[in-house]
């Protein structure tokens, strides 16, 4: 609303001019107020903005994944003062030696440099968030750091084994100590592997997502107590399995070890871990695609072996994949199960079987150089082992719940037409049967005339 002119104002809010004349007073005047108004015209009217609409700009977020210059910097100027500062009071005032504890006092000394040059030009809030944007990416860099240290030790020391084709192809029945990396290899120590591993994961598969699944989907007093056995045997000793598995299955029924008994007892060892994944994964599948299945009518088990189970087959993947892991890296239940051979036995019943991680736990303990290639060698399969494992199992389930693969989208697309097709040879005989009927019933042209 325009405010009232007052009296001895010219315009609302201002006052009116000093009577005194003059020229600068009538330049002053055209500059506040503005041209004169023409005789007989109405006095011109101000109106002030409402400022009650005017809103304050919204906050906006800082953008902390971007890396300016200035944050750069600060890192490499943290980073050299660090260095230096450790440096001297590592090596020079302290008595202390190491390169890990150098490392480790650079780093402290890095964060706190970090956040005494961040705090220069940024607010407190954003000094914390950079901190541990830091703090966190460097620790990360550390474990990938370790991880990336010992898969390239581990080849670095195998790779002279690793070149010769006789690694993969024979194995050590006719191979002494001294004899170079190019006689011999660990094809027995494969084959028991992949017959141990198979026939443990066969056993401890079904078992271990049967039990997730009981503990799970049926809560009960009994399913209390498995859930309790399932976690005191993850933290099991796994030499606990093979002496179990020796005194029993060894000692009173076979009487020799055998691949059989090794497979067994690295079930044993598989099935907690495949229990506990698998029931973690069931818990993460939401209430109301259960509470929707039931609504449609269908009962408990049918919903668990349709709704649930797919929805978490990349969660039972990965529970696969963690109790083969576990299997097949185990040494000492092979070694008081299995025992240890020099030549390939395919048979798990009868006779010792040899067992990759128990080949190289003993090749590389030994003083001779060929047989310490030969060990890291034997590493570097078990590595590349498992990650065949890995991707094989992703392959298979990897893809989340509703989505096909082409294979099954082809055959969901043939039995579609097929469908189609019966639909259409049902609807012509129900069309023809009809135009009979009617024919019939109100009789032929023929049959009229006559």
């Amino acid at each position: 609303m325009p405010e009232p002119a007052l009296p001895g104002m010219t315009r609302p809010g201002i006052p009116a001019a000093p009577p005194a004349g003059g020229p600068a007073t009538a330049i002053l005047d055209a500059a506040v107020l503005g041209p004169a108004p023409l005789p007989g015209a109405p006095a011109p009217r101000t109106t002030l903005p409402d400022r009650s609409r005017q809103r304050a700009r919204p906050p906006q977020p800082r953008p902390l994944s971007v890396l300016r210059v200035g944050d750069g910097l600060s890192l490499a100027g943290a980073a050299a003062a660090a260095l230096a500062l450790a440096g001297v009071l590592w090596f020079e005032i302290s008595p202390l030696t190491g390169i890990l504890g150098y490392v480790v006092v650079a780093w402290c000394l890095f964060v706190v440099f970090y956040a005494v040059l961040v705090s220069f030009d940024e607010s407190l809030p954003a000094v914390a968030d950079r901190v541990s944007a830091v703090v966190v990416t460097s620790l990360g860099l550390l474990v990938f750091g370790a991880l990336a240290f010992v898969i390239g030790y581990t080849v670095f020391r195998g790779y002279p084994a690793l070149l010769h084709a006789n690694f993969y192809t024979q194995d050590l029945r006719s191979t002494l100590p001294t004899d170079p990396v190019t006689k011999g290899g660990v094809l027995h120590a494969l084959l028991g592997t992949l017959i141990e591993t198979g026939i443990a994961m066969a056993i401890a598969v079904p078992f271990g997502i049967f039990a997730g699944v009981f503990i799970s989907e049926v809560p009960s007093r009994l399913s209390r107590f498995v859930r309790t056995i399932v976690e005191a045997m993850t933290a099991l000793p796994d030499v606990l399995a093979g002496l179990f598995i020796y005194a029993t299955y060894i000692v009173i029924f076979t009487h020799r070890p055998s691949g059989m008994a090794a497979a067994i007892a690295l079930a044993i060892t598989a099935i907690p871990i495949v229990c506990r994944a698998t029931d973690v994964v069931l818990r993460l599948v939401p209430g109301g695609l259960t509470e929707a299945s039931y609504a449609l009518g269908a009962g408990q088990w049918r919903t668990v072996r349709l709704v649930t189970l797919p929805t978490v087959r990349s969660g039972l993947t990965t529970a696969v994949i963690l109790g083969a892991a576990r299997a097949i890296g185990e040494t000492a239940p092979v070694l008081l199960t299995a025992g240890e051979s020099q030549f390939t036995n395919l048979d798990p019943l009868h006779g010792p079987m040899m067992s990759l991680p128990l080949l190289a736990y003993t090749q590389a303990q030994s003083p001779e150089p060929s047989e310490v290639a030969r060990g890291f060698g034997t590493a570097v399969l078990l590595l590349v082992l498992v990650v065949g494992l890995f991707a094989i199992a992703r392959a298979i389930g990897g893809r989340g719940p509703g989505q096909l693969s082409a294979g099954q989208l082809r055959r969901r697309g043939a039995a579609s037409r097929r469908d189609l097709a019966r639909y259409e040879r049902r609807a012509s005989a129900r069309a023809g049967a009809s135009l009979g009927a009617g024919l019939l019933a109100h009789g032929s042209p023929d049959d009229g005339e006559g």
